[in-house]
């Protein structure tokens, strides 16, 4: 089972980088967007031990924080 955690930890972690290099275009609001759901789905996976819902739950959340996060320059 831990095998599994994992996978699924790197999988998405992978995941997260390659979208985030394909941001060029994007707002901050955007960027901070696509992160915290990234980050999210991680967290909710890893604190469920490896589900799905847990991830598709942390995505969602963590969407909804990285969208209100406002970022100055």
């Amino acid at each position: 089972m831990q095998t599994i955690k994992q996978i699924v930890v790197s999988a998405s972690l992978i995941v997260v980088a390659l979208g985030v290099t394909g941001c060029a275009g994007m707002s901050n609001q955007d960027k901070n967007t696509a992160v915290g759901a990234g980050v999210g789905a991680v967290a909710g996976s890893v604190l469920t031990g490896g589900s799905p819902i847990g991830a598709v739950g942390g995505a969602a959340v963590g969407g909804v924080i990285g969208n209100q996060v406002k970022t100055t320059k």
